[in-house]
């Protein structure tokens, strides 16, 4: 088997196809032809010897500092008007020479004009085509080496290795692994370091850390390629743990090292080890390492210090690909959207080509702004660029336009994508979800069953979610049900669907039993929508439960108290509305200030509660007026309960005319011309009399208001919502 893989075959070089039957000249005719032209055969060789070696040092030292490929011709020329063009060494140096100058075909040239060549000399041309990252040719030249009948040696392998790490050819790893035992080099520590890393990059950890665990003498190198084998395959803590092991070993790490580990604190989010870690970069004088700072940028950005992050950026002159990567996701992911997105344009405006990750970040924090002008700014770059049939980046898309309120336009994409895995069939299933379009993600599930795609996890959590937001109860069940016939174990995000999908349509008590019966411990997430449910029908007994425990599991989120305050404003109960005011004082805890953002021809405005700061003001609050009005003459009775605070009949009124959606959607219907839909944009979720108003608004001025909450979209037109009420 090894035999017929090593046998002779094409070989190719970056420049020119060189075939290796065809040997430049007949091996017997130029063997012929050096016995008769070597020195060995002249009385001089035998006079000064001396004389032979000099001239090998000083022709070694010219080579040696050619800085360009017409020296490296002067040198041959005069090697071979000196008779030294069959000299082994000094060919060997050429050959070594022509490679640091990166003129790989003028090395092969030197090779093929040079007979039987030994095995520094393979060496040589091996080595030239390994570090001018032609690799597939690096492990041709070995094959004909083979064929050749000239053994490798301990050289010979590291580039061999190095080959195959980055072809990530694991079948061609293990013929090469046995090769090395076979020639003897199977404990030495230079070509062992080389095989750990071909495993670990392969993704064969496992197989990586028994060659590491069967070296003897442990180097540096040893040391951070295991560590970063587990860093790359995700394993951080494995990578910790050896990095534990690697400091009691008294090694000293280096700045390879310590990028592995900055990255496998990041993966665990541990932000006070990562800040130990950086001292210690700051002690071993390496923060001006480029990809230190780059692996320090990420940890900072990833937890949350994106002005820390972003200075580090700063100290680039040229910040390469990764590092504006690193920014721009900590932004995206950090509720900096707007700056990633600036960050984006500014990149790209540098003539810096983005990747695939930069891109699905960049798209990503377009789906945080929810602008719908930038989502089809995206799109249309995407479009333009070479990542426009890339599967991530166009399931990216498809989540950015469902959460950018056009469902159709993410139907759009997904449609025009003939390659479809479950990701982008579950992106879609939930972008349906998002939007109440219960009946449309069932239909879409059941079309991907019969394209023979299997669901995932993912694909449930999106359909559970279509379910919730549809009252399609007796159908979310079924769905949820059925995750056992694909094998698919159920999280906590399943579970909190399933009883956000009973407790929404009244039934409390199934869905409190339904808790109790769980097989996993019930999360966050899950006492999270029985509250709510709870807050919804007004079921106080049942939701102080549900608050007890949220109190317990998370103790300093401020959404528990607010979501249990709701629940006693709601009910009127104000002296308990109060008690949780004080305890959340206590604890230090604000509730977050409720905003609405509106996009008027490409641009977003923000309004709080009662804002009165803007430019056009008292046009807004004349037009806020007119619409009150209005509503009055059509029958429009406030929903006086939405307002949680114990005030008259007439402040409450008020305060409810002055919500930031109610005055967003007033600034929208003076800036805009008839028609023109409304996209809205709340931090929060929408109150009953707000979402009860701006469907007539929506009739009245006969316009389609989108609002995004935080639970969800809402589309206002004709007077009724997409969400038909259920919410």
């Amino acid at each position: 088997m090894a035999w017929k893989f090593f046998s002779l075959s094409p070989l190719t070089t970056k420049y020119r196809k060189v075939t290796t039957s065809k040997i430049p000249t007949c091996l017997v005719l130029k063997c012929v032809k050096y016995t008769c032209s070597s020195s060995a055969f002249h009385p001089q060789h035998s006079v000064n010897h001396d004389r032979s070696v000099n001239s090998d040092s000083f022709y070694a030292s010219l080579i040696d500092n050619s800085t360009h490929k017409r020296h490296l011709d002067q040198i041959h020329n005069q090697l071979v008007v000196s008779g030294l063009q069959h000299n082994g060494f000094l060919m060997t140096k050429l050959v070594n020479g022509s490679s640091n100058l990166a003129q790989i075909c003028y090395a092969r040239k030197l090779f093929d004009g040079f007979c039987f060549p030994d095995v520094f000399m393979w060496n040589a041309i091996i080595r030239s085509y390994s570090r001018n990252n032609m690799f597939r040719d690096t492990i041709d030249m070995y094959r004909w080496m083979r064929w050749t009948g000239v053994h490798p040696d301990g050289f010979t392998f590291p580039y061999v290795l190095k080959a195959c790490t980055e072809l990530l050819d694991f079948g061609l790893s293990g013929l090469i692994h046995g090769q090395i035992i076979r020639y003897g080099f199977g404990s030495d520590v230079f070509v062992k370091n080389g095989l750990v890393a071909l495993y670990a990059k392969c993704g064969r950890i496992s197989v990586a850390k028994v060659v590491f665990d069967g070296l003897y003498h442990r180097t540096i190198v040893s040391w951070t390629s295991i560590i970063s084998g587990y860093a790359q395959n995700g394993e951080s803590m494995e990578a910790l743990r050896m990095f534990s092991q690697m400091r009691n070993a008294d090694v000293k790490p280096d700045w390879i090292a310590l990028v592995s580990i900055l990255r496998a604190y990041t993966d665990v989010d541990d932000l006070e080890q990562g800040r130990s870690l950086h001292g210690c970069v700051i002690k071993m004088g390496l923060e001006d390492e480029p990809d230190l700072l780059i692996s320090l940028a990420a940890l900072y950005a990833k937890c949350g210090m994106v002005t820390v992050a972003r200075s580090f950026f700063d100290q680039m002159k040229t910040p390469n690909v990764i590092m504006w990567n690193a920014m721009i996701s900590g932004y995206a992911k950090n509720g900096h959207a707007e700056e990633a997105v600036h960050l984006f344009r500014d990149m790209i405006s540098r003539n810096v080509k983005p990747d695939s990750v930069t891109i699905r970040s960049a798209v990503l924090a377009s789906a945080h702004v929810g602008s719908l002008k930038l989502a089809q700014w995206m799109d249309g770059y995407v479009s333009n660029s070479n990542f426009g049939s890339c599967i991530f980046v166009n399931t990216a898309l498809i989540d950015m336009y469902a959460k950018c309120g056009s469902v159709e336009s993410a139907r759009m994409v997904f449609d025009r994508n003939s390659d479809k895995d479950v990701v982008m069939w579950s992106a879609m299933i939930m972008g349906y979800g998002l939007h109440g379009q219960g009946w449309e993600a069932i239909d879409l599930y059941y079309a991907m069953k019969q394209t023979s795609v299997f669901p995932n996890d993912v694909t449930f959590i999106g359909l559970l979610t279509a379910c919730n937001h549809s009252g399609l109860v007796k159908e979310g069940w079924e769905l949820f049900h059925s995750m056992k016939d694909f094998e698919i174990e159920p999280r906590n995000e399943h579970y909190s669907c399933v009883v956000d999908l009973l407790g929404r349509a009244g039934y409390l008590g199934q869905a409190c039993a339904f808790i109790m019966k769980m097989p996993i411990e019930p999360g966050v997430s899950v006492w999270g929508a029985l509250l709510s449910a709870c807050k919804i029908h007004r079921c106080v007994t049942l939701g102080e439960y549900a608050a007890k425990k949220l109190f317990s599991l998370d103790p300093n989120n401020t959404g528990h108290y607010v979501q249990l305050s709701n629940l006693y404003a709601s009910s009127r109960l104000w002296d308990r509305v109060a008690h949780i005011r004080v305890l959340m004082r206590e604890k230090g805890l604000n509730k977050d200030l409720g905003y609405s953002v509106i996009e008027i021809n490409g641009k977003l405005q923000a309004f709080h509660v009662g804002d009165k700061s803007h430019p056009m003001a008292n046009e807004i609050f004349n037009e806020l007026q007119i619409l009150d009005r209005k509503l009055k003459e059509i029958g429009f009775v406030p929903h006086t309960e939405s307002v949680l605070h114990d005030l008259n009949y007439e402040e409450k009124e008020e305060n409810l005319s002055f919500h930031s959606e109610r005055i967003a959607v007033a600034y929208g219907l003076i800036s805009t011309a008839p028609g023109t839909t409304l996209r809205i944009t709340k931090n929060l979720r929408a109150c009953v009399n707000c979402h009860s108003a701006i469907k007539l608004i929506s009739k009245l001025v006969e316009r389609e208001i989108i609002v995004r909450d935080a639970n969800r979209f809402h589309h206002f037109k004709d007077g009724l919502c997409s969400c038909r009420d259920y919410w």
